[in-house]
């Protein structure tokens, strides 16, 4: 839970509810092995503008969150969310997939209320 005081008043927001499997968390952590981040390094997961749908999800290793950000952990793994992308993420659940047709990353996002037919961006 984080503190944000205004004028000496405490109020209290619940951290966002977001998942990823554990193969995805796997995945990740292959990933910033790959990159020999440092201790302070985690995935960075965001809302975008953009996409045929209008917001889209973007993805990066970071060496460290940025101020502000919201840090969740998923079995040893630091993931960064900004303020802006918080309210999109909530009750995001993040997977990898590995089909015929290639292996990448999925989102299912129960707040979605569209898509478009490729599956990379999303309509609220």
């Amino acid at each position: 839970m984080n503190y944000e005081g205004e004028e000496g008043q405490m109020s209290t927001t619940t951290q966002v509810n977001l998942s990823l499997t554990e193969t995805a968390i796997n995945e990740v952590k292959k990933f910033i092995e790959a990159e020999n981040a440092g201790p302070e390094a985690g995935l960075r997961i965001r809302v975008v503008p953009g996409g045929c749908s209008g917001f889209s999800y973007s993805m990066q290793i970071e060496d460290a969150p940025r101020q502000g950000d919201e840090i969740l952990d998923h079995g040893g793994l630091r993931v960064f969310v900004d303020m802006f992308s918080r309210q999109y993420l909530d009750g995001v659940q993040v997977d990898y997939v590995t089909s015929v047709m290639g292996s990448g990353f999925t989102f299912s996002n129960p707040n979605a209320s569209g898509s478009c037919g490729c599956g990379s961006s999303f309509s609220v």
